[in-house]
């Protein structure tokens, strides 16, 4: 089967046309999510507890972004790439590249060794870094609202040398802030009393806060929208159901989509309960250097505050490493959502099948490369294809990243770059089965035709009234009545009449069909609003 179009590489310039439209609301999510939030820093030449204002740019993703596209032959690196996110995909999940690629990582740790020397500032106890002017603090805000694709290149040129990459952001902020007379005296103070992982940890705390926040949740909250709006309009529209793949009791098409809305919205919710954590504890987290140093600081209220600062929560016992259970906790519930999604997507194939859903066709479009009359379910094929990837990934990370040998030991740290790879994986799909969504189209025909030929249905509500009624044996006749026999309307009709019943539950009993035996279906399809708060979850604080 070829590829549909829509997924095929054009070039460079159709590209950038083709795509501007589509990220257009997703680069106004960056601008606004990567948002340097205004910072007060104490500036002692103002005066004591006087506070400067800096704000950072509207768009550092989005300008990554920009750069990265301004790269000559973008389409050859695309077609390069060893994974399908860098290649093929790659227009789907370009919107986590400022997160979770490496210029990203290099970024956050340009983030927290800035802010942490201007932390240090801040400690009256250490007077060898007194506070920064304002000009200072601006020349160091500068460094983190200009960084760019250039900077991370000099950085990887150091790390060429140096063949350590944290080191290598150590002494390319020396570098830059050689020519500043004023942190010039204090260059040494660029990681002060810590480790690397003290820098990677609250680096990778901040790539999935932001890039989780910005770019996952929106996206799965729309799929959870286009779901419950699938189930209200659809809330009327009776449909067979089928259990161990056998007719069983009528359903309405709404109402099976409700449940999925309502199971993926409550994972949501779960979300809010995740707290990104960080450490900032040194070697093995007793803060050993820092108390020789300083042994009149508070290293641990120090430390606390600096990690707050950043927006994280603390985690006051570690080993070297944060241990990581807070991502094994958020991965295992992209793991749920995924796997909901799955049968999401599964039980969508199949309603295709069935002939429930027709596919609107997209003009120029190729269902089958030799049988032209096909129009594939490929969007939730992709999607499940995808979601087992992803999957796959986030769950090895789970299972993996809290055990480390003693104090540690490096096996995290190439494992942790691979955090992009899962939620790649997931945000691939998730836009497979939203594409998926808004090709369908309600074949009211072919959902009436099956009810009509399944009379038989009717067999469970007819012998729970008899049950009422004390009709004996109910269960039995309808079973010697139904199994195995052909069941018509007027089978059906004729077992009601010969059936010794009050008029009135007859009656109700004759003008029921198939058609109408939906239960409270229809009104829990419309109440499902009601129940998939989309407000209160997608979201980590």
């Amino acid at each position: 089967m070829s590829a549909p179009p829509s997924l095929k590489a054009p070039s460079a310039a159709a590209f950038l046309v083709a795509e501007a439209a589509a990220h257009r609301a997703t680069a106004a999510a960056l601008a606004g999510a990567s948002r340097l939030q205004t910072r007060r820093l104490r500036c002692s030449a103002a005066g004591a507890g006087a506070t400067v204002e800096t704000r950072g740019p509207l768009d550092w993703a989005a300008r990554s972004l920009e750069e990265m596209q301004r790269a000559e032959d973008f389409d050859a690196f695309r077609m390069m790439g060893l994974s399908p996110l860098d290649g093929r995909y790659e227009s789907f999940v370009r919107d986590l590249k400022p997160f979770f690629s490496e210029f990203g990582l290099i970024r956050f740790r340009v983030i927290v060794e800035v802010k942490w020397l201007l932390k240090l500032s801040e400690i009256p106890e250490i007077t060898e870094v007194p506070p920064f002017s304002e000009d200072a603090q601006l020349f160091l805000d500068a460094i983190i609202q200009d960084f760019g694709l250039a900077d991370a290149k000099e950085v990887k040129n150091i790390e060429k040398i140096t063949n350590h990459d944290v080191k290598a952001v150590e002494y390319f902020l020396k570098k830059k802030c050689s020519s500043h007379p004023e942190i010039a005296k204090v260059l040494e103070f660029f990681h002060f009393g810590c480790t690397s992982e003290d820098i990677n940890n609250l680096s990778h705390a901040l790539a999935l806060k932001e890039g989780v926040n910005t770019v996952m949740f929106p996206v799965m909250i729309n799929i959870c929208k286009a779901i419950c709006s699938l189930a209200k309009q659809n809330s009327p529209i009776p449909m067979l159901s089928r259990t161990h793949g056998q007719p069983a009791s009528p359903t309405t098409l709404g109402k099976e989509m409700a449940n999925f809305a309502a199971r993926l919205s409550n994972i949501g919710k779960s979300f809010s309960e995740v707290k990104i954590l960080g450490k900032f504890a040194g070697a093995v987290g007793n803060y050993n250097a820092d108390v020789v140093a300083y042994p009149e600081v508070d290293w641990p209220k120090v430390a606390e505050e600096f990690v707050r600062s950043l927006g994280l929560e603390f985690n006051p016992y570690v080993t070297q490493i944060e241990p990581h259970d807070y991502i094994s906790k958020l991965f295992n519930l992209f793991v749920q959502f995924n796997n909901v999604l799955t049968d999401f997507d599964r039980d969508m194939w199949a309603y295709i099948s069935l002939g429930y859903f027709k596919q609107i066709v997209k003009a120029g479009e190729v269902g089958s490369s030799t049988m032209p009359h096909k129009v594939n379910p490929i969007d939730f094929e992709n999607s499940d294809g995808n979601l087992t990837m992803a999957n796959g990934t986030l769950s090895s990370l789970s299972m993996k990243l809290p055990i480390s040998r003693m104090q540690r030991d490096l096996t995290d740290s190439t494992v942790l770059r691979n955090l992009g790879v899962g939620l790649g994986h997931s945000l691939l799909a998730y836009k497979a089965t939203l594409r998926g969504i808004s090709k369908l189209q309600v074949n009211e025909f072919r959902l009436s035709e099956d009810l009509e030929q399944t009379w038989e249905v009717l067999a469970e509500p007819i012998q729970t009234v008899m049950r009422r009624y004390g009709i004996p044996e109910p269960y039995e006749k309808l079973k010697e009545l139904t199994r195995g026999q052909a069941v018509t309307k007027d089978s059906i009709r004729q077992f009601i009449e010969g059936l010794d019943l009050p008029e009135k539950a007859r009656a109700s009993l004759l003008k029921l069909t198939p058609h109408s035996y939906i239960g409270e279906a229809e009104n829990l399809a419309r109440g499902i609003e009601e129940v998939a708060d989309l407000k209160s979850g997608f979201r980590i604080e």
